[in-house]
């Protein structure tokens, strides 16, 4: 079974920083970040992680797992919203109190997704994979990340439903501020490696393939349990996006999965558009998803709204998700089954 928590307007945001903190010179973006939730009737409360960053990362792993702990025990924070991601999440995992983890969201992406994914998989409780904190500091945000609110107010036993984006960002112009955050210019679209229709079912579960591939084999990587204990066996739709990986890495990434036994009882495989992907020897990105394809007979749907190309659609790791995808265009409706 899969436990969602409970999110409404006036909520309390807990912003800390279990992978990267901001450096001095860029916290102006937090408290922008801040005051535009504030704005909109959200309370904010900052750790002391948030305002640091030394030798890639916000403090010492010990310190930052003390303070995530402290927040998801803190009955008056209703959500956890990290700034950003980083590099080194996966040094707090062995001091996280998942026996004791509150019924409450935590959204983000990138090194994040390893902290979303192992909390799904430990605990049956639903993550959000969608926004950070920064991405949030303009005046208005595009339709498809607005959509995160919506999403964390569903309802257990509801749906709710998320279409593709009709533009993203190719580049990041950080030099260029704008009211929206993101820089929309290039036409979306959603993509199957067999060029037909799709539609799968299944729950969902992803991130950021650099970095959940790392759970692999460890405790907190325990699929077969989390299906046996969660989800009853049910297909598993997974999502992914590349933040930086060339075309073999991202090979050897997803033959480990797959060696791992992750791909068992899979009804789809989702990719996230990238800056990454870079070609190695004549071997494209096309080759990884229809290499992936052939071997596994599982659909492919790639070039979606998820990643480091924003905007991105919030996808709940645990939610049973229908994915329909044609000509471009794709919907993705999720079920909050327990």
């Amino acid at each position: 079974m899969i436990t969602y928590p409970s999110f409404m307007k006036k909520a309390t945001i807990g912003v800390t920083a279990p992978s990267s903190g901001v450096q001095e010179d860029l916290h102006a973006l937090v408290k922008l970040s801040c005051s535009q939730l504030e704005e909109r009737d959200y309370r904010i409360i900052c750790g002391d992680t948030v305002w640091t960053q030394d030798k890639a990362k916000s403090s010492p792993a010990r310190k930052r797992a003390h303070e995530f702990n402290e927040m998801m025990k803190d009955e008056t924070i209703d959500l956890i919203l990290p700034p950003w991601g980083g590099e080194l999440l996966i040094e707090i995992l062995e001091e996280l109190d998942f026996d004791n983890m509150k019924n409450k969201w935590v959204l983000g992406y990138s090194d994040t997704s390893m902290l979303l994914l192992a909390i799904t998989l430990k605990t049956g409780i639903a993550t959000a994979h969608g926004t950070n904190l920064i991405d949030l500091r303009g005046k208005y945000s595009d339709d498809t990340t607005a959509m995160w609110e919506s999403v964390l107010s569903s309802k257990t036993g509801s749906s709710i439903t998320q279409y593709s984006s009709e533009k993203y960002q190719l580049k990041w112009q950080h030099d260029n501020p704008s009211p929206c955050v993101f820089h929309l210019t290039e036409e979306t679209s959603w993509k199957t490696v067999t060029g037909k229709r799709v539609k799968v079912e299944g729950r969902l579960l992803g991130g950021c393939i650099d970095i959940i591939r790392h759970l692999i084999g460890t405790p907190y990587g325990d699929l077969q349990n989390f299906r046996e204990k969660h989800i009853h066996d049910e297909p598993v739709i997974w999502y992914f996006e590349n933040s930086e990986l060339k075309t073999t890495d991202l090979r050897r990434s997803l033959m480990q999965m797959k060696l791992a036994g992750w791909f068992e009882n899979c009804s789809c495989i989702l990719f996230g558009r990238s800056p990454a992907n870079e070609s190695v020897e004549n071997y494209t990105i096309e080759d990884v998803y229809q290499d992936l394809s052939d071997e596994t007979q599982i659909p492919i749907i790639y070039d979606i709204d998820c990643g480091h190309m924003p905007p991105q659609i919030t996808f709940v790791n645990g939610a049973y998700g229908v994915i329909k995808v044609e000509e471009g265009k794709g919907i993705v409706v999720q079920y909050f089954k327990e």
